[in-house]
């Protein structure tokens, strides 16, 4: 019997284990656009308790939750504040221009972490040449940045900032809890310091779907009829949001052991005489150069022979992420794989 395959391109790749599946299928429903599905509310309330946050709403992908926050708090001729490799700038098909009619101001980062310095510089003094400063966006982990984390101190000194200048601060929040697990920071906090979050459940979390939408009562009602508009609206969603309230009761603490794993895959590739550098791995994600003797697409093609996917992250760039679905047995495998490759 072949040995399975082992898939390190994303975290999204994950599939439902068994007890998740159960509570998909014995999951009380209604029409949520109606406002009458039970799951769905439990996962929305869930998820905004746990950030010390009002309100939530449940969306398909952290894409949508993201452009929603970015239409809700800005208008057209506005500026959003981000850094550069931004998932919201680089990976969302230019949704900001398409769906807000926004202009970005980019700032480069220290792996993806701005300072409140950068932010304060970037904001817009009032001038009819300028288009206006409407929202500050930071992403914490950044996925760019090989899953980079920021310290509480810098958030905070970018939320005064922001409140100082009456700016509202969004987080991309995509791997929200790989952050929180790595640095021991609380949630709460983090409701404490943005207006709204985005937190994936399809990720690291291992739901097979959605995102939820974090923030104010207010806000969150606003952002109902922007999800409408984007075709966001689904009926009995609870099937897919009790996978996600499974994935935020059971999934979160374990992230620790994908931390682990992908500190074990940094050290075994930092030995590998075909690899220039590799980034810190703080949390899941493996960022690292090849040597240009090396070509990335070869590289790739000699995992894949042993059955190990893995993607290309920019020239000569590669990106492994762990996840539930990869065991300490696979790792083993990884790691003869990364050594039979220099052979």
């Amino acid at each position: 019997m072949s040995e399975p395959l082992i898939d390190l391109r994303s975290d999204t790749v994950t599939r439902p284990t068994p007890a998740m599946l159960e509570a998909m299928f014995r999951a009380p429903v209604g029409d949520d656009v109606y406002e009458e599905d039970p799951t769905v509310r439990a996962l929305e309330q869930e998820a905004a308790a746990r950030f010390g946050l009002e309100a939530g709403l449940f969306c398909p992908s952290g894409t949508m939750t993201n452009q929603i926050a970015i239409k809700a708090h800005t208008e057209p001729l506005s500026e959003v504040v981000c850094e550069q490799t931004s998932h919201i700038y680089l990976w969302e098909v230019g949704g900001i221009a398409f769906h807000s009619g926004a202009s970005v101001a980019l700032l480069p980062g220290e792996r993806g972490r701005l300072t409140a310095p950068q932010v304060e510089a970037a904001i817009r003094p009032v001038n009819v040449h300028y288009p206006i400063t409407s929202l500050i966006s930071l992403e914490n982990t950044h996925n760019r940045g090989g899953g980079s984390c920021y310290e509480l101190a810098e958030i905070e000194a970018i939320a005064e900032v922001a409140r100082r200048h009456q700016i509202p601060l969004h987080l991309d929040g995509a791997r929200i809890f790989n952050a929180l697990v790595a640095t021991g920071q609380e949630s709460t906090e983090y409701g404490r310091l943005f207006d709204s979050i985005s937190v994936c459940l399809s990720k690291g979390l291992g739901a097979p779907v959605g995102s939820v939408l974090l923030g104010s009562r207010a806000f969150i009602q606003k952002t109902k009829r922007i999800r409408k508009v984007m075709g966001g609206g689904m009926r009995q969603a609870g099937y897919l949001a009790a996978a996600g309230l499974y994935a935020l009761q059971h999934n979160v603490e374990r992230l620790a052991d994908d931390h682990r794993r992908a500190r074990q895959l940094a050290a075994t590739l930092a030995a590998q005489p075909y690899v220039d550098f590799v980034l810190p791995a703080d949390t899941n994600l493996v960022i690292f150069r090849l040597r240009d003797e090396m070509p990335a697409a070869q590289f790739l093609a000699r995992l894949e022979a042993q059955g190990i996917k893995a993607s290309a992250f920019g020239p000569q760039m590669i990106r492994f992420v762990t996840h539930l679905d990869v065991d300490d047995a696979m790792i083993g495998r990884i790691e003869a794989a990364l050594a039979a490759v220099r052979s």
